[in-house]
């Protein structure tokens, strides 16, 4: 006779452990607390509704007002957390900028929604794209030609730069992308830190030339950026063959 798989079994005890968990002697204080704590939070939770609803009314006049009507044929990312109740919005931040900025990697509807907050839809504040990135931070803080070595006083990171950097931390578990392998080779080779504000700061100018030269600027450089990885690989491995006296052969 067959019995039920391993995980049945488990997850049946597991409920049963839960059900056991929610027995006791229940102090009138305690319930008291815990409702107190019920409450706030579902206080929050609609105050944050309410926020939604107000961020919901901002982006439809600021997308009014661009009247951009750009629209493209990329699939919106999904949100794993912090989601906001816009209706819309992924649309409505394309209509905004002009383009379509989650496209690039790390960037997503709720990040874009908090970077039109902290810059806006107008790239042009910024003359090039070193000023870009080092106003919001990222650029690096030390100094260095031929013998002399100094380092600047370091700058504060901006929020815009903190969205870049949350942005750049998903990229270093990820292999897919040019800049995924770029940020783990940096990791291995500097530390999470440093690697994360180097990635933050290639997304910040990707995000820049999409903004400003459009979307096939910044698609030929992630594309050129893989090639040059493949390219680095491949002749590191020739050059492991020869001194071993091998041939790589390809299938």
């Amino acid at each position: 006779m067959l019995g039920y798989p391993k995980c049945y079994h488990k997850q049946k005890r597991k409920g049963s452990d839960i059900l056991l968990a929610l027995e006791g002697n229940y102090k009138e204080e305690y319930l008291f607390e815990l409702q107190q704590a019920y409450d706030d939070y579902m206080f929050y939770l609609n105050q944050v509704k309410l926020c939604d609803i107000e961020t919901e009314k901002i982006l439809k006049c600021f997308n009014n007002q661009s009247n951009t009507n750009f629209t493209d044929n990329n699939k919106s990312k999904p949100i794993r957390h912090n989601k906001p109740e816009i209706n819309n919005l992924h649309n409505m931040l394309l209509g905004i900028h002009g383009t379509n900025a989650t496209v690039l990697p790390g960037i997503t509807d709720y990040s874009l929604m908090r970077l039109t907050a902290e810059l806006g839809n107008d790239i042009n504040q910024w003359p090039n794209v070193k000023a870009f990135v080092s106003w919001l931070g990222l650029a690096p803080g030390k100094n260095q030609s031929g013998k002399m070595n100094k380092r600047n006083k370091k700058k504060a990171i901006t929020r815009g730069g903190q969205i870049f950097k949350q942005a750049a931390q998903s990229m270093l578990a990820s292999s897919k992308l040019g800049i995924g392998v770029f940020a783990k080779k940096l990791k291995a080779r500097r530390g999470a830190g440093i690697a994360v504000k180097a990635t933050a700061r290639k997304i910040a100018e990707l995000y820049y030339n999409l903004t400003k030269h459009g979307l096939n600027y910044v698609e030929t450089g992630i594309e050129f950026y893989e090639q040059k990885q493949k390219e680095q690989q491949l002749r590191y491995l020739t050059k492991k063959a020869n001194e071993l006296n091998l041939q790589l052969v390809s299938y």
